[in-house]
Order: structure tokens, then sequence, then C-alpha cells
């Protein structure tokens, strides 16, 4: 069977100490998942003087709760005449000082003919030391509660249940920074007996941008440029940022002031993307013409635009 949902403001629905709020009101067929409390004799509660009853801790994430039930009605938050119900953190293993729970709560009562339960169920809500309970004082009226023919007390014994759903903080996020006016920062990096070089290597470390950076090259180039075309990267190295948005030119420099560079434009360097760069940078033929006594010198200007960082 389809769940019927319904929603409205309910003035008999109000946090304890709070206003009143906004309560769902749903019908399904699915029990409870977290507590049910079953009450054989429901009459005699208020003859055997029980005018509230806690149940036992029962626990959800990481908190003990207790599902509190008012037979005839929370007097304290206008609630006579009516069945009240609600969830309060277990005092006997309360959480440390200065702690704070967001949770959903859901209430229940079991229809034993139509064999479906009536939920209520209030907006997120914040537990703390002040309001470590949030419930529904006139969760619903006696004289409707006690109709056999409404099916929640056949035989005086009646089922309440309630779900909680804790809405757990991962301490997950990122802080976007960027960066009004960029600095540009400059690294020449100078390789030695250049046509001598086969294998892949990098520059030393430098710093741009507050992060740190190194240069990678292929002398006999990468991949399917291998002994074509000088292949050069540049490779952010910190590990303190998420991403980083960059705009970095590499310059090959030569005799006279010669130069070949190529602009990277604007890119995102990232823990999955640390290297951004050229395949084809410059025929190999063509590097020899820049070479100052068998002397390579490459620069690379790197200005930091952004930086995503972890959320503390």
């Amino acid at each position: 069977m389809p769940k019927r949902k319904t929603e409205a403001t309910d003035s008999n629905a109000a946090e304890v100490g709070d206003e009143h709020d906004e309560i769902t009101t749903e019908i399904r067929e699915i029990s409870p998942a977290h507590y049910v409390l079953k009450i054989e004799s429901f009459s005699l509660l208020s003859k055997s003087g029980i005018t509230m009853y806690k149940t036992k801790e029962f626990q959800v994430g990481d908190q003990k709760w207790r599902l509190i039930l008012y037979p005839n009605g929370d007097k304290s938050m206008e609630g006579e005449d009516h069945v009240s119900l609600y969830l309060a953190v277990s005092g006997a293993n309360p959480p440390k000082f200065g702690w704070e729970i967001n949770a959903t709560v859901r209430f229940f009562v079991f229809d034993q003919i139509r064999d479906e339960y009536l939920a209520k169920e209030g907006k997120n809500r914040r537990f703390h030391t002040m309001k470590s309970k949030w419930g529904i004082p006139r969760f619903m009226p006696l004289k409707t509660f006690i109709n056999p023919s409404n099916g929640y007390l056949v035989d005086d014994t009646c089922f309440f249940g309630v779900e909680v759903f804790v809405v757990k903080n991962l301490g997950q996020g990122e802080c976007l920074t960027l960066k009004a006016s960029p600095n540009s920062v400059s690294h020449e990096w100078r390789i030695s007996n250049f046509s001598t070089l086969v294998y892949d290597f990098s520059s030393e470390i430098f710093t741009a941008g507050k992060l740190k950076w190194k240069l990678h090259l292929y002398p006999r180039g990468n991949t399917h440029d291998r002994h074509k075309n000088l292949s050069i990267y540049l490779c952010l190295v910190d590990s303190s940022c998420r991403k980083v948005k960059v705009t970095f030119t590499i310059r090959l420099k030569g005799k006279a002031g010669r130069t070949h560079q190529m602009t990277g434009g604007s890119s995102w360097f990232s823990d999955g993307c640390r290297d951004w760069g050229f395949d084809s940078f410059l025929p190999l033929k063509t590097v020899q013409e820049y070479l100052v006594g068998d002397v390579c010198v490459v620069e690379a200007e790197v200005e930091v635009l952004g930086i995503v960082s972890k959320l503390p």
C-alpha cells in the first residue's frame, strides 16, 4: 500500500520550551525502525499513579535515548486530555560537555485494525544541554485514542514507537580563497650536460603563492613525442591544499636573450591532476639552438589565483 503523506502546521505540536512546530503526518505499514513500546492494560496506568513513563535506553548513532509517554497528557505543556510523546537524550549516559546532536524525530502509534501506523514527524531538531528532549504534547486526543473503532487501543493494549535520524557532522568541507592581487613568481632552472641526458627528472622545489612546486622535464620527449619533442611540466608538490587555480608560463632561454615560451592558461591543479604542461614544448632539433655550452635554461612563471583548502 502506498503511504499517504500530508503536511500541516499543527498548533498542538510544540517543542519543549519553544514555539509551535510544523509537523508532517504520515500513514505507513512499516513498523518503527528504532524502538517500540507495547503497553498491556493501558487503563491501569492512571489507576497505578503512572502519569509519565520512560522506556529503557536504546541507542541510535553514538547516543542513547529514551521514549517518554504521558498517557493522560503532559499538563505542563498544555497536553491535557491528550497522549503526549517525547524523545530525550538519556541522562544516564549524557554526552560530553558542549555536546550538540542534530536529529529528525518521528513518533508512531499503531492502528491494530488496519495494520498500519500513524506517524508524526517534526523538522530537524538540535538537541543540546538546555534542550535535551523534544516531543509532541498533544500527539493525539485521548477520546480518539481510546475509541475502539480507531484501532489504537484494542483489548486495552496499544503500541507506540519512535525513529530518530541523527544528522552526523562528518567534518567535511572546503574553503575557496581567491586572491585579489596575485603575485607572479619566476623560477629559473639551469640544466648542465643536457645533450647527455636520457631519462626524465625534476627540478629543485620552489615556492609560489605560498605553495611548493617543481618542474619536470623529459629531455628526449614523453610518450608519443618520444625522440621528437622536449616535454616540460609544472608540478604541484604541496599537499596542504585540495585544488589550486593557476596561470603559468614556461620558457626556454637561449643565447642573446632568445626565448621560446608557452603559456598554460588558467588551470586547476589538484590531487587527481598535479601536473600541467606541454608534451610538445619544442622539437628536439630546435632545442640545440637554445643551449649555451650544453646548458639548458628553463624558467617557470607561476601566478596562483585561488586555493581550495580543507575546511577547518
